[in-house]
């Protein structure tokens, strides 16, 4: 279920990452090689960068698949950007929420991709609206399972939650409510990476001191590549990375819901 990628380094264009790499997320939209459930990421994509002029990130999505996009292709090949989040969409089931419901997610300076699906969707969630206030339900970007997890997310940065702990405890009770979920959370403000390996492969890449990328499956051969492990959540930035494992939510006592 879909690809995402998230990256922290020099300027470059946007092609250089997420089109000119032998296995990029272009080929991983119809060409996965590590993708354990799906086939085609043809469900729509996106692509949310930032600039040294403005905090707030840009946006570029569509409903339709990315190889099908020449405006894209366009916008690859001139945009500059030393962070980017990218997705590529398998949706989970249908729907007619359009771009809409592609990643990257966005609110204020913060970017946000879900890999996986929450399983028993929606009934299984139900659980978890009185997390919400209303109003953060009455604004969901989409009726989709990846929206409402971003909204958990959303919901606990606003109460002040570090990135790596809002992921980990999202992760937790939505694992405890709907145990067969995969996980697979990205989230990036422009300076900083967190991400969560629950249920689907995640891998990364560092140059430290140069550059961070965190993705689904790696875009090309290079040894640096690493795999992380299942259940882990993983914080980092230019300089390098950090792991650290994800407890089982029986073992965990939840911290209370924020109001």
């Amino acid at each position: 279920m879909c690809r995402h990628l998230a990256c922290l380094g020099p300027e470059e264009p946007l092609g250089r990452v997420l089109v000119e790499p032998p296995h990029s997320l272009l080929r991983q939209s119809w060409a996965p090689r590590r993708q354990r459930h799906g086939t085609v990421n043809a469900d729509g994509f996106g692509v949310g960068w930032y600039t040294a002029e403005d905090p707030v990130p840009a946006r570029y999505r569509r409903a339709g698949p990315i190889w099908a996009d020449l405006s894209f292709a366009d916008l690859a090949r001139v945009v500059r950007s030393g962070a980017v989040l990218a997705a590529v969409r398998d949706a989970t089931l249908a729907g007619a929420d359009a771009e809409a419901a592609a990643a990257p997610f966005a609110a204020g300076r913060w970017l946000f991709s879900h890999n996986g699906a929450v399983a028993g969707w929606p009934e299984s969630a139900a659980p978890l609206v009185s997390a919400l206030p209303p109003v953060d339900l009455l604004s969901l970007q989409a009726r989709t399972d990846s929206a409402f997890v971003w909204a958990l997310v959303l919901h606990r940065l606003r109460c002040g939650d570090e990135p790596d702990q809002a992921l980990g405890e999202t992760v937790r009770r939505l694992a405890d409510a709907a145990p067969a979920s995969r996980l697979n959370l990205l989230l990036t403000d422009g300076t900083t990476i967190a991400a969560t390996a629950w249920g689907d492969s995640l891998w990364y890449r560092t140059e430290p001191g140069r550059s961070t990328v965190v993705a689904s499956e790696p875009y090309d051969d290079d040894p640096l590549w690493q795999e992380v492990p299942d259940r882990t959540v993983l914080t980092a930035s230019r300089v390098g990375v950090l792991l650290a494992p994800l407890e089982d939510p029986a073992a965990v006592t939840p911290k209370e819901p924020c109001r």
